[in-house]
């Protein structure tokens, strides 16, 4: 029996509050501006194509709720294609594509042609999902290997080099025996596609954790060439070590780094603290608290995050693609749009505006999710769909020409939803913690 713990991203929730409200295009802000799953067996391995999830969409068609002007200080580098306003949820499903997995947390493709999807199972191990079917033998088995014991801790990203089908590799992110983050290189077997080399593995990076929670996990590499790594700020509750805030130490951080180049990896040139004494030269964006799920575009490259909050507020952030990067999100200054803790930032300081929140009357951890760019949904072209763990509850989040972002909400109770995911197709997936994968399809 395998237990499996409630909150793969975090938080005491305490409380109803006042409900979040979508918010604008990223404004910089001067320092003045202010349900448990419990002893749950995992069923046998099932396979279903033709069956949805019962979920609650919201009795009227979303509708965009208008934001200010975006503001001047954001240069938006790419030009969003997507549709004017999001379609009827009513329309569509999440399908079962396959349950009975063993706490799912991620899902994403090789880029290889093969159609395949890649699953992580969070204990340690990778499924492979080929034509809509489970391989039984699992792709990589490094449970020896991954600290799986705390529910925020696991295998728990995972990303193929975008010259996969030339060198074999694939990069994961997993907590060891000892709680502590590492980044890993791993390559595929010479002799057979569906299986990897678990004795191949390359460590990149490791990142001492000081508290079992908080620990991030997403990995995926830009437009760029360069690997993106999510760190969370190290645990506790309010980021009592100033992780956030500190360029000292890579928690609380985007990182990224050039796999391609150094040993074991280099630092782009154009990082943003690049040879600046203590800052470590690895990061990229800070004042982050837990961005267990972000993804670009892949259209325009446009970064979004969903960052876990503390108490009150969940968010998701943007960057637009061509970002120089060293923004500050703000974070243990500000929880969502919102001051924490009372607490103020030092004269001159300069933060970045969620462009959505929500608060915990609708959920209690943020799972960001994907920008949807399919060919068999036209309709949701360039809707970003990200989701709440705890009430499994989905939005749609879509920008504007003019840089204006409206945010609805499109289904509720759809599950633990650990994960987004998209196939080489564009179409979107969700991973419910229970042991299911969910398709976006049509009625």
């Amino acid at each position: 029996m395998l237990i499996v713990c409630l909150v793969i991203l975090l938080v005491a929730c305490s409380g109803a509050v006042s409900q979040g409200t979508p918010t604008t295009m990223p404004q910089l802000l001067s320092s003045t501006t202010a349900a448990a799953i419990q002893n749950t067996q995992i069923p046998e391995t099932t396979q279903s194509s033709a069956t949805s999830i019962p979920t609650s969409p919201p009795t009227s068609a979303p509708s965009l709720q208008p934001s200010l002007a975006p503001s001047p200080t954001i240069e938006i580098t790419s030009t969003p294609q997507s549709v004017t306003s999001l379609p009827d949820p009513a329309g569509y499903v999440w399908q079962i594509i396959v349950s009975g997995l063993s706490a799912p947390v991620g899902i994403t493709n090789a880029g290889d042609g093969s159609g395949r999807l890649f699953i992580l199972e969070q204990a340690g191990v990778i499924r492979i999902l080929k034509n809509d079917t489970l391989v039984p033998t699992p792709f990589l088995d490094i449970r020896d290997r991954v600290g799986s014991n705390g529910s925020e801790q696991g295998l728990l990203g995972l990303a193929f080099h975008p010259r996969y089908t030339e060198n074999g590799y694939f990069y994961i992110n997993y907590t060891d025996l000892n709680g502590n983050t590492v980044i890993a290189r791993f390559s595929v077997s010479t002799d057979d596609p569906d299986r990897a080399d678990p004795a191949s593995e390359t460590r990149l990076l490791a990142v001492r954790q000081p508290y079992p929670n908080h620990n991030g996990g997403m990995l995926a590499f830009g437009a760029d060439g360069f690997l993106y790594l999510g760190l969370g700020d190290g645990g506790s509750a309010g980021d009592p070590q100033g992780n956030g805030q500190s360029l000292n130490t890579l928690l609380g951080k985007i990182l990224r780094i050039d796999v391609d180049d150094g040993s074991p990896y280099a630092i782009p040139p154009s990082n943003p603290f690049v040879n600046q004494g203590a800052n470590k030269p690895e990061i990229w964006a800070y004042g982050l608290r837990n961005p267990w799920r972000f993804s670009f575009d892949r259209q325009t490259g446009d970064l979004y995050i969903g960052d876990v909050g503390q108490n009150l507020w969940e968010e998701i952030d943007y960057l637009p693609a061509g970002s120089p990067g060293g923004t500050n999100f703000g974070w243990n200054y500000f929880e969502g749009l919102h001051p924490y803790d009372n607490r103020v930032p030092p004269a001159g300081l300069s933060t970045l505006q969620p462009v959505a929140e929500y608060s915990h009357n609708q959920g209690c951890s943020v799972t960001g999710g994907v920008v949807y760019r399919g060919s068999s949904l036209p309709e949701w072209q360039g809707v970003y769909l990200y989701a709440d763990y705890c009430s499994g509850n989905v939005w749609g989040l879509l920008r504007d020409t003019q840089g204006n972002w409206g945010n609805a909400l499109l289904y509720e109770n759809t599950g633990r939803i650990t994960s987004f995911g998209e196939d080489e197709q564009g179409e979107v997936y969700m991973a419910d913690h229970t042991g299911i994968i969910v398709r976006l399809a049509r009625k």
